[in-house]
């Protein structure tokens, strides 16, 4: 048997009150009104919950076990609001944010550390790859992108613009000398992405044609990943063109003629129109257009 949770309710109001007087001022209806739905739930029920008396009523033995219930219900009832009162505006639930490799696995980690102690009640699922995850497709709810995105169905705040620069490692330097010109790479170990980068990061590769009119020279080193060129240059393998954000990590490379800027990739915090109104997205997003500033990511001028 079904029990209408709004008669439930009067009920409760009325054994509270301790009246059908009172019970209908509370609930704003008419006494009959209010006795009429109460005779309907003792039907339903084929039980009094109520001795009726000159001084108003008493629960029945019936009336009090269904009072218990309905009590406990209110109590349930008023905590869920108080919670949900209490967590309208502190954020939590899942994110699954996506990037680079490189700047996945070095320098946004560290800032999500304090992220998470700002919002404990967000769990942040990172999801690093060079080939981009449809977000369309609700493969990952955000992105970091490191180029303005096509769709338009997608919203796109603009972050801060990340430089590279070509760098080597003091050790090196010492062995092969210092270029001073971008001709006199000719000479030099060049350490590439690759072998296939994706289109949006070509530009990576930008020292294989620096100074030089023909094909693009051939890298005497090749790895996928920015994070693994940074560890080649400061092993001494040779010259590479670094983001600022893994430069400012490094204890040791040192940037060539710093007068020369390489690949420059505006950045994009990026998610699907239908998460607009998302609290959480909204504070990781002014999260990261706060942290991601020139000086955060390593640039010096």
């Amino acid at each position: 048997m079904a029990l209408d949770w709004d008669k439930l309710r009067l009920f409760h109001t009325v054994a509270l009150a301790g009246s059908f007087t009172e019970g209908a001022r509370r609930l704003k209806l008419s006494q009959p009104a209010l006795s009429r739905q109460i005779i309907a739930l003792e039907e339903q029920l084929d039980a009094k919950l109520f001795h009726r008396h000159a001084r108003g009523l008493a629960l029945t033995h019936e009336g009090e076990q269904l009072f218990r219930t309905t009590n406990a219900i209110a109590d349930a009832i008023a905590k869920a609001k108080s919670g949900i009162e209490e967590t309208r505006n502190r954020p939590s639930g899942e994110i699954r944010l996506t990037t680079t490799v490189s700047f996945g696995s070095s320098w946004l980690p560290r800032q999500l550390a304090d992220f998470l102690d700002l919002y404990p009640d967000i769990r942040v699922h990172l999801i690093l790859s060079d080939v981009e995850i449809d977000l369309a497709r609700r493969e990952a709810d955000c992105a970091i992108r490191f180029h303005k995105p096509a769709q338009a169905d997608l919203v796109q705040r603009p972050l801060a613009a990340i430089k590279h620069r070509l760098c080597a490692s003091p050790a090196y330097l010492e062995r092969y000398g210092e270029p001073k010109t971008p001709a006199d790479l000719a000479t030099h170990r060049i350490i590439a992405y690759g072998p296939a980068a994706p289109p949006y990061l070509s530009s990576l590769n930008w020292a294989l044609e620096l100074g030089h009119d023909g094909p693009p020279r051939e890298p005497a080193l090749s790895v996928n990943s920015s994070a693994g060129v940074l560890q080649a240059v400061e092993a001494g393998a040779g010259i590479a063109a670094l983001p600022s954000y893994l430069i400012g990590r490094s204890k040791t490379v040192r940037v060539l003629m710093p007068e020369l800027v390489g690949a420059v990739f505006q950045t994009y915090f990026v998610y699907p129109s239908e998460l607009r109104g998302s609290v959480r997205l909204g504070v990781l997003r002014d999260f990261l257009v706060e942290r991601m500033t020139p000086e955060n990511l390593g640039e010096t001028a």
